[in-house]
């Protein structure tokens, strides 16, 4: 099942997920809609109302998380008005059937899961085989070490709790302690041997993974492409 952000000026927008297998998400603002953006799976930006403020609101998201898949609903007469520019990656039209927009979101969601490959020097991701490297060579990780990895690796520079790393990682339903992030954290360093300095502690708050390695060079930058 997979998530779907709402970015909506009307309070109803989410019923139009009702009769799909899709968690959905309300936001009635670009500053609601960040703040809740890393849990999503598909953005969808509501623009019956004002399509102005919708491109407002994908700019504003598509230059927050480029990666972010972004689906545009339009009315008929916008057409001439959208633009690839806009920062969307598919549009859909007011009034389609609910199975166009559950087949619509199924597209974009294979479509980011077919492309998404981070790297980080020699740490390499690739999140569609769900497999990881390090020199080439394989990364033994468990499930969870490996979601947190490439949860850190997907935010690069960015300080992340552990209450974050709690709910992203292990879920909303976990009952745990913050402190099983420190033990796995701990775990996912020593698998990474002399590279564990991309995994940093800022004290009393949480992690971050540093996009560059002290020392290094552009190389070692976050980057993420297609699996070919």
């Amino acid at each position: 099942m997979s998530t779907v952000l709402i970015v909506s000026q009307r309070p109803s927008a989410a019923e139009m997920l009702a009769l799909l297998s899709h968690t959905s998400i309300l936001a009635a603002d670009s500053e609601t809609a960040l703040a809740h953006i890393d849990g999503a799976d598909v953005v969808l930006v509501d623009g019956r109302e004002d399509l102005a403020w919708a491109r407002a609101i994908t700019s504003t998201l598509h230059s927050a998380r480029e990666e972010a898949p972004i689906l545009l609903l339009v009315p008929m007469n916008g057409l001439a008005l959208i633009g690839r520019d806009w920062g969307f990656s598919d549009f859909l039209l007011v009034d389609s059937e609910p199975s166009e927009l559950d087949a619509r979101i199924r597209l974009l969601l294979k479509s980011a899961d077919a492309s998404k490959v981070l790297v980080a020097g020699p740490i390499r991701i690739d999140e569609a085989a769900y497999h990881a490297t390090l020199s080439g060579e394989p990364l033994d990780l468990t499930y969870t070490e490996f979601e947190l990895l490439r949860y850190l690796m997907q935010h690069p520079g960015r300080v992340l709790t552990r209450e974050v790393l709690l709910s992203q990682v292990w879920g909303y339903d976990y009952f745990g302690g913050t402190r099983t992030v420190d033990v796995h954290v701990r775990r996912l360093r020593a698998k990474l041997g002399q590279y564990d300095s991309y995994i940093g502690t800022v004290r009393n708050v949480g992690y971050r993974f540093t996009s560059v390695r002290e020392g290094r060079n552009d190389q070692d930058r976050v980057v993420q492409g297609p699996t070919a």
